[in-house]
């Protein structure tokens, strides 16, 4: 027997009761080292730096050991101090025996929770007697609560609103998708609609995500009744994704066919997202800004659920609630850089001929900038922080890599494939792999410190042993149509990173890749997305799918649906809400090599 003791490095912790609780992590950290068990664990006393507000601990272990079942070598590391994480990261990981694709999808599901639409609003709203607080924005109630809202998730949104302030609700306009009312009813959502006695007006429309006749009488609703408020009223806007196609409201003489063939055009020739929302406000009365124009004076609080890379507010819905005034002169630039000039019908043309901006701002307008206040309640960033926690939970270290993935799909596999080769790797991976990653990160909207931040602690991982390791991104790629099958980003997504993790092993000793929509629909399917690992390409060769045919026709859902009876699907059914993509990859952990 061998009673060894020494003292660890200084531990910086908050609070002094904290100690007791790193005492726990220690005990529980040596009694599942082999061979092992620990006698007692002291603290040999505390010094307080008079430059930190921390109080500094300096830790005690005494253990005892059986040297001759163990190598002399592991004798003297367990005697070394050891650097605080390191120790940490040995705890066993909770729920291990539960499978890397079923943790997965937990991580997944806890993303798609963090941001429904009655959550968000729930958790934005503070409600005290008489008085709300948004966002730290105090605003009295006194019966002069009026609500609007547009985009998919809305419905949501203000079932939850009502129930927290109906009591001072006036009346409100909503505009969602057509049909949605009755697929909340048939799939038991009945916290996301509305009370039988409501004071909100539902209107339908936009029927296949277009603007339509429907959705261009909700706007004129919502139009009408902003323009009805006066300085004592708040104008409570639920914005959420889908909600331009929900809100439209083309300014005569165009109409709504000529104003939605000029966007049609414009996609066509690739202009980006921005140059659509310059034309798309030019020939709108009510987006950006128009919809806070109209209810000047009364304050206007908009709630958003963004689905927007980087949630810019202008491009949300178009921005109806931020103001950002399109001269003639920057659309008509715009068209003609793609030679769109000739082919505009003549009420767009006289509309874009007028002088000046769409409306005259009055001076008590222009010098009232404080009554709209704009705040995004949800979106992929507050998904991707609450799928961390709930990898914690089950046992990963998480790391959010970049909340903005974008481009084609094949250079975003190409990059999750290198981050799993650098992460799973047991030695200091090849410098080649880190200059290939920073070279494709700034292609797909991830910068390069996003990479070197990921990269140094996937490196401090690999030589403390923490454990496995929980990667999370977000964001929306595209994918280039080469084919007629039936498939979206995800699944295509999911097929190629499965292709890259060919040779590093299967699960638990492998990798393990998902990539979901959070609004549970990959492109016209029932499915969400999928979860791959190492195994797929062995797999699918087992059972004659060639997957490369498969990529070329975009078709997916169809390998997917194939491949062992659909098991890799993410099918997660009706979510009612979107914030775009969520992708993870699960490294395991790398076993470690003692010197």
């Amino acid at each position: 027997m061998l009673v060894a003791s020494c003292v660890l490095q200084s531990i910086q912790v908050n609070h002094y009761t904290y100690g007791t609780q790193l005492l726990r992590v220690f005990g529980q950290s040596f009694a599942a080292l082999p061979d092992c068990r620990v006698v007692e664990f002291r603290i040999t006393g505390f010094i307080r730096n008079t430059h930190a507000s921390y109080p500094k601990y300096h830790l005690h272990r005494q253990l005892v050991l059986r040297p001759a079942e163990l190598p002399m070598a592991r004798v003297l590391s367990l005697l070394r101090p050891q650097p605080f994480l390191t120790l940490i990261g040995r705890r066993k990981p909770p729920l291990c025996k539960m499978s890397m694709d079923s943790r997965a999808r937990l991580v997944f599901a806890a993303a798609v929770e963090a941001v429904q639409p009655d959550t968000v609003v729930r958790q934005s709203i503070e409600r005290r007697e008489d008085s709300v607080t948004i966002d730290g924005h105090k605003f009295t109630l006194k019966h002069n609560l009026h609500l609007v809202g547009f985009g998919k998730a809305v419905l949501g949104m203000a079932a939850e609103a009502e129930r927290l302030l109906g009591d001072h609700l006036v009346r409100g306009i909503i505009s969602v998708p057509h049909g949605i009312q009755k697929t909340l009813q048939e799939h038991g959502k009945r916290n996301l609609l509305l009370k039988d006695n409501t004071r909100i007006k539902v209107m339908e429309g936009a029927k296949n995500n277009l603007p339509d006749a429907d959705a261009q009488k909700a706007a004129e609703g919502i139009k009408q009744l902003a323009s009805e408020l006066t300085e004592e009223d708040i104008l409570l806007v639920l914005i959420s994704g889908g909600g331009s196609a929900l809100l439209p409201a083309p300014i005569p003489p165009i109409s709504l066919h000529e104003k939605l063939e000029v966007t049609r055009k414009l996609a066509a020739a690739g202009a980006t997202i921005q140059e659509l929302n310059t034309v798309r406000r030019a020939l709108s009365f009510l987006k950006g800004g128009g919809l806070a124009h109209y209810a000047h004076p009364a304050k206007v609080v908009a709630l958003i659920l963004s689905d927007v890379i980087g949630d810019p507010l202008d491009l949300i819905a178009s921005g109806p609630t931020v103001r950002s005034e399109v001269w003639p002169e920057e659309v008509l630039s715009v068209l003609e850089r793609y030679q769109l000039i000739n082919s505009l019908p003549v009420s767009v043309k006289e509309v874009l001929g007028r002088p000046g901006p769409r409306w005259k701002e009055t001076k008590e307008e222009s010098t009232a900038s404080g009554h709209v206040h704009n705040v995004v309640i949800g979106s992929n960033s507050i998904a991707l922080m609450c799928a961390g926690r709930r990898a914690r939970e089950l046992g990963f270290r998480p790391v959010v890599v970049a909340p903005g993935v974008c481009g084609d799909v094949k250079v975003v596999s190409r990059l999750y494939g290198l981050l799993a080769r650098f992460a799973c790797s047991r030695e200091e991976p090849p410098p080649e792999i880190a200059a290939e990653m920073l070279r494709l990160g700034p292609e797909v909207g991830v910068e390069s410190w996003d990479l070197c931040r990921t990269m140094q602690v996937l490196g401090e991982g690999r030589t403390e042993g923490w454990g496995a390791t929980c990667l999370l991104a977000g964001g929306e790629p595209t994918v280039e149509l080469t084919g007629m099958g039936r498939g979206g980003r995800n699944q295509e997504l999911a097929m190629r990173v499965g292709l890259e993790l060919r040779d590093l092993g299967v699960p638990p000793n492998g990798p393990v890749f998902l990539s979901g929509g959070t609004d549970g629909q990959d492109g016209p399917t029932e499915a969400a997305g999928a979860v791959t690992d190492g195994g797929l390409y062995e797999e699918a060769q087992a059972q004659g799918l060639h997957m490369e045919t498969f990529l070329n026709n975009n078709d997916s859902y169809t390998f997917f649906s194939s491949l062992c009876r659909g098991k890799h699907l993410l099918v997660p059914g009706l979510t009612c809400t979107n914030v775009m993509d969520v992708h993870m990859l699960l490294i395991p952990p790398i076993p470690i090599t003692i010197k």
